[in-house]
């Protein structure tokens, strides 16, 4: 998978994330400092069912955009902090609660954030 791809992968799940809703979606790029992936997408839901509507949503896009399905998933069984792991890049859907208990922005504060445009948001000239 290039570096290209992914990018764009991240995107997409970002934007997937902001159009259910999610809270304070953020992408890191920690790649240069974490040897296993090059990504963390962030994002947190109100409730375990918003969780899943998150994680679902991510998922279905990201594959459409001819991305890959994740090579792991961790948490649905309980929903309070769902991993799902594309090689490159890491998504990481939380509940609220939980996303506020571990505060990895915190622990990532270093790293740059990638910027990505919120789903329906139109640039001037497109």
């Amino acid at each position: 998978m290039g570096a290209e791809g992914s990018e764009r992968w991240v995107r997409v799940a970002a934007q997937a994330a902001d159009a259910k809703l999610g809270s304070d979606t953020l992408v890191l790029d920690v790649g240069d400092v974490l040897a296993i992936t090059d990504h963390f997408v962030i994002t947190s839901g109100a409730n375990t069912r918003q969780v899943r509507t998150l994680t679902e949503e991510i998922e279905a896009k990201v594959f459409e955009a001819d991305g890959p399905k994740p090579v792991a998933v961790e948490g649905l069984d309980d929903l309070r902090w769902v991993l799902l792991d594309y090689g490159s890049f890491v998504v990481h859907v939380f509940l609220d609660e939980t996303r506020r208990y571990y505060e990895l922005e915190r622990l990532w504060a270093d790293v740059p954030r990638l910027e990505w445009r919120p789903a329906g948001e139109v640039v001037a000239g497109e």
